[in-house]
């Protein structure tokens, strides 16, 4: 599980981001102030780091020059929305400037771009006897490749990303379809069926009652 450091000073802001990408599967510790992420970031090792730049104590910019020697990639969550302001987050160092505010499928997208040009994120999956090349969007069982829709091919990548973790349906509809879920169940119930019958995942695909989807 990939280790991310939130570092924002708002605490509703703070806590949705910890929330939403905890159900996404990754592993949050937050901080409140730049000051507090760096003890943090003295006793701990992160994967990614999400900063805000108006912080107390040390500021995005200054925590940013502590964190760049430990080879840790950092991206700016900020209000600060101005050509200037960018140009100088990126020219300080991080990977990527995201405004506020934000949509969570945007940030997690823009996360994995990061996290996969550091090499933390494999691009090369494997699950049970199912090889996923998620370059070239490709599925190899012992049968033979297996075809399907893009849609089919990114939830696919996600469930198995998340082996084990029970995915809101809210969640998956952020991600995979890059849009807010309205209620309506029946676009992603269909996927999941396909999935199952495609790729022989009856036993394994699980429906969570009341939250989603979970692939063991």
């Amino acid at each position: 599980m990939l280790e991310i450091l939130i570092v924002e000073d708002e605490a509703p802001i703070r806590d949705l981001l910890s929330m939403n990408l905890t159900r996404a599967g990754y592993h949050c510790t937050a901080a409140a102030d730049g000051r507090q992420a760096a003890i943090l970031l003295e006793t701990y090792t992160y994967d990614l780091a999400l900063l805000d730049i108006m912080l107390p104590e040390l500021n995005g910019y200054e925590l940013l020059d502590y964190i760049r020697p430990m080879g840790i990639p950092v991206i700016f969550l900020t209000a600060k929305t101005t050509v200037d302001d960018r140009v100088k987050g990126l020219l300080a160092g991080a990977e990527d400037y995201i405004t506020k505010p934000f949509a969570m499928a945007e940030l997690q997208a823009r996360m994995e771009v990061v996290l996969r040009r550091f090499h933390k994120v494999d691009s090369r999956l494997t699950y049970d006897n199912m090889e996923i090349d998620v370059e070239s969007r490709k599925v190899i069982t012992p049968e033979g490749q297996v075809s399907l829709t893009p849609k089919e091919f990114d939830l696919l990548v996600l469930l198995v990303r998340n082996r084990g973790v029970a995915l809101f349906r809210s969640r998956i509809f952020q991600i995979v379809w890059e849009s807010d879920f309205e209620g309506d169940t029946r676009t992603l119930d269909l996927h999941i069926q396909r999935l199952r019958k495609k790729l022989h995942l009856e036993d394994r695909l699980k429906t969570v009652y009341r939250v989603g989807y979970r692939l063991d």
